[in-house]
């Protein structure tokens, strides 16, 4: 008869590893001898054998337990299938399913716990005006969401009965496809990975243990705030399934057209009209701006369409904390239902003008030369 290797010896281990050790260790040795990679190798299909027994044996428990006290003697009924896949040797997906399962939160091998899963995010986009958005407001907002039942508090089951088992998986969350060497665990779908299954449902949910309510909430909007800016409220979306945590809340800025200025990032932009004596002679106008009313000089022969800019009165960024400037364009106002004695005035004005078109109307006399030059044929 032929003596059994200690367990620990084979997975390379000491009497006082852990699981997490025990589980890469066997990964490891199984990965190396596994009969797909040593085709024809007997020696390796034994030490695959050896190491699937004794991995079978040390991740449980109740038998490692058994093993350390009695030793082979304590285990042999149970060791007696040699395979801890049900006899059948363990393929490649079930060794990278141990992998996956450390990276998204289960094993392969062992029962599972009921699933929960995050709420989904929730979107609300917010009208505010240039100057909310310029100095910070607070808005209260009513946003639509899946929040916990009330009447069965996310249980999803009626009043007075309970949840039970999934048949399906057996409570596990997670059944199991096996074909040959290839195994593939994925999440029940009979009951979602949660374990249990309603067969009373609530009236309310429908047993999905969650019903969509509006919230009304309180949030802070910084100033500088633009649009399509993001604020992101944290656990104010939706509720989650089977006790998981509420997804996130992202209220989107939306800017409504103001009556006087255009934002630009950090900057504002505002037209001013000017009466034609303004813009001739010069002067002083009264321009608005989010701070108040400010005056803006003119000079004398300023054309139509001239950008003024004053610093420092447009928008502290929300970010950098570097503030914009206002930029004022005047646009010349022409006079309209003009009496008899104004029209005669300008009448003569105009007359004074032509007699020194040139010195008067610089543009206007460059513009009709290139005119006349566009319309001659050329020699």
């Amino acid at each position: 008869m032929t003596t059994k290797r200690d367990y620990y010896e084979v997975l390379g281990v000491s009497r006082g590893a852990d699981d997490t050790e025990i589980k890469k260790a066997y990964r490891r040795m199984a990965m190396k001898c596994h009969p797909d990679r040593n085709a024809g190798d007997k020696g390796a299909e034994t030490a695959f054998k050896e190491c699937q027994e004794a991995y079978e044996i040390l991740a449980d428990p109740q038998k490692r337990a058994a093993y350390d006290q009695f030793g082979h003697a304590g285990v042999d009924n149970s060791a007696a299938g040699g395979g801890f896949y049900g006899g059948g040797a363990a393929g490649f997906a079930d060794i990278f399913g141990d992998v996956f399962g450390d990276i998204f939160g289960g094993g392969s091998g062992g029962r599972r716990g009921s699933q929960v899963y995050r709420g989904a995010d929730v979107r609300f986009s917010l009208d505010l005006s240039l100057e909310d958005a310029v100095n910070g407001t607070e808005a209260r907002i009513r946003v639509p969401t899946m929040a916990v039942c009330e009447l069965c508090h996310g249980s999803g089951a009626r009043a007075g009965s309970t949840a039970a088992t999934c048949p399906t998986c057996g409570g596990h969350g997670q059944v199991r496809m096996q074909q040959g060497f290839f195994s593939i665990q994925q999440t029940c779908p009979n009951c979602r990975g949660s374990g249990r299954v309603v067969t009373q449902p609530c009236v309310e949910c429908r047993g999905e243990g969650r019903a969509k309510r509006a919230k009304t909430l309180s949030v802070t909007i910084p100033a500088g705030v633009d649009e399509g800016d993001q604020i992101r409220v944290s656990g104010q979306g939706d509720a989650g399934e089977s006790g998981g945590p509420a997804g996130d809340l992202y209220v989107q800025i939306k800017l409504k057209p103001h009556p006087f200025f255009r934002r630009e990032q950090d900057d504002l932009y505002c037209k001013v009209p000017v009466s034609f004596s303004t813009v001739v002679l010069g002067g002083e106008i009264e321009v608005p701006s989010l701070s108040g009313r400010m005056n803006l000089k003119i000079p004398p022969e300023t054309q139509t369409d001239k950008v003024f800019r004053i610093r420092g009165k447009g928008v502290k960024n929300v970010r950098t904390g570097h503030v914009g400037d206002l930029f004022c364009q005047v646009t010349v106002e022409t006079p309209v239902k003009l009496t008899r004695a104004q029209r005669e005035l300008l009448e003569s004005f105009e007359r004074s003008l032509r007699e020194g078109a040139e010195r008067h109307s610089p543009v206007e006399h460059s513009w009709l030369d290139r005119l006349r030059g566009f319309f001659e044929p050329k020699a």
